[in-house]
């Protein structure tokens, strides 16, 4: 059963000079339930804007998105927001912890728009991710790699039916890239989640037996 279908989809951004440049023109991609798929392209390929577009950040200019059989394209931003919630996991490259909160605090935020608060489940992913001694730590005293531990555990938080990865190695050095990505891997796996990850590192990219390169994909990148 299919948990992504792209089709048409097309996105431009706009200078301030008036000029258009198209970004964004993919005539199909799709995923199904539980599939583990690798995007990689050059840095400004348009990437994180099929992401955001797929999660509903960014709104299409053209075309259809469908995530866990919603159309996330005939939503208003409201609609779009309750569907990441209800339906997307996000792992950023850059965190993006709230520096305030300790590590089940960040997780516990992050169901706060989905289904409600589950502090078990919180705490249950953080110890499934090696933080089981470090729930109560704020992020600024936790090291890199075991931030994105919480960002993993936040991720799934929700029971997503797709987790979306944004270079989520890049801040990290090879042995705890690796480590990280085996985790996403091995948690999507268990807890039932589509992954979408998207990397320009061969290293990360090689370790997925199903990978697309975007410029096959993304007619706007080739003029057609």
């Amino acid at each position: 059963m299919s948990v992504l279908e792209v089709t048409g989809l097309k996105k431009a951004f706009i200078a301030p000079d008036g000029a258009r440049t198209p970004i964004l023109d993919i005539e199909r991609f799709a995923m199904d339930e539980g599939a583990q798929v690798a995007l990689h392209g050059a840095s400004g390929s348009g990437k994180t804007t099929f992401l955001n577009l797929i999660a509903g950040v960014l709104k299409a200019d053209e075309g259809r998105i469908v995530v866990a059989g919603r159309e996330v394209t005939a939503l208003r931003e409201a609609g779009r927001d309750r569907v990441r919630a209800e339906c997307i996991g996000y792992v950023f490259q850059t965190f993006n912890l709230l520096q305030g909160y300790t590590a089940l605090e960040n997780v516990m935020l992050g169901m706060m728009f989905g289904a409600g608060v589950d502090r078990p489940r919180a705490e249950a992913l953080l110890e499934r991710v090696g933080l089981a001694d470090r729930m109560a730590y704020k992020p600024r005293q936790l090291s890199v790699g075991q931030q994105q531990r919480v960002v993993v555990a936040r991720a799934l938080a929700t029971r997503p039916k797709l987790v979306l990865a944004d270079e989520p190695t890049g801040n990290l050095d090879a042995r705890r890239a690796a480590d990280a990505l085996d985790l996403v891997r091995e948690v999507c796996l268990e807890y039932a989640a589509a992954l979408l990850l998207v990397s320009h590192d061969t290293d990360v990219l090689e370790r997925f037996e199903t990978r697309h390169e975007l410029a096959d994909l993304n007619r706007a990148a080739s003029g057609v």
